[in-house]
């Protein structure tokens, strides 16, 4: 049975799960994935352990190990930059078709408030899970990546 639970600014991770979360994150994401330190912001930036406007971490348990995450970034916009961003979704590299990921994409739908982006690689196996709930492709993104000097 998949069980599942919601971490946010008033129920936040101890050390322990928080640490778990990210490694699972870092490991499961596999090519589609980014370090543990930027893992690590996203959902810093979830719980508002750096300044930001929230959002939640949803887990998915499967006999008591961890089978499934969602990290979702709010952004303070809405209508023309939607409110919640999904940043990062994955499901155990050894669980994958057993239905976690609609469970998890269902129930962040129901947590988020209001309209949620992503971004997805045309190349992801995942993208048809997002188009089966109404995600649509509205815009190409761009990026300029700029480095800072320190």
């Amino acid at each position: 049975m998949i069980q599942t639970k919601v971490f946010n600014t008033t129920n936040k991770p101890s050390l322990r799960e928080k640490q778990n979360l990210i490694d699972f994150l870092y490991i499961n994401l596999q090519e589609y994935g980014d370090s543990r330190a930027d893992i690590e912001k996203a959902i810093n930036y979830a719980l508002k352990e750096t300044a930001s406007f929230g959002g939640f971490a949803l887990v998915s348990y499967l006999d008591n190990e961890i089978s499934g995450a969602v990290i979702v970034n709010q952004t303070g916009m809405g209508g023309y930059i939607p409110e919640n961003i999904l940043v990062y979704i994955a499901t155990h590299i050894n669980h994958r078709g057993k239905g976690i990921g609609k469970v998890l994409m269902e129930k962040t739908i129901e947590q988020a408030q209001g309209s949620i982006a992503l971004h997805v690689e045309p190349d992801n196996p995942a993208r048809f899970l997002y188009e089966k709930y109404g995600f649509t492709h509205k815009y190409s993104e761009m990026r300029l990546i700029k480095t800072l000097n320190n």
